[in-house]
């Protein structure tokens, strides 16, 4: 199954490999993909782990769901031009 997850664009390459690194090691995660044009991170993964506990774990690698207004709509922002230095 699939899950998808409307998140900020504003993190750097270097933070997006973290995190997908830091998925894959969940029990159950097969594979997640990152679109930082769109914001969104879809996780490739089995019944074992549930959406809810993938979204635990991206909020604790600082990467919050982006919240939905009444009608469904997901508040967007714009991408960084700069990301994070290191």
């Amino acid at each position: 199954m699939y899950s998808t997850f409307q998140v900020s664009k504003t993190q750097c390459m270097t933070c997006n490999n973290e995190v997908l690194k830091q998925l894959g090691s969940l029990r159950g995660i097969f594979g997640a993909e990152m679109d930082r044009i769109d914001g969104k991170i879809v996780v490739n993964h089995t019944d074992e782990i549930t959406r809810a506990e993938i979204g635990k774990k991206l909020d604790e690698l600082g990467w919050k769901e982006l919240p939905q207004d009444n009608s469904g709509e997901v508040a967007y922002d714009d991408p960084s031009i700069w990301g994070c230095a290191l």
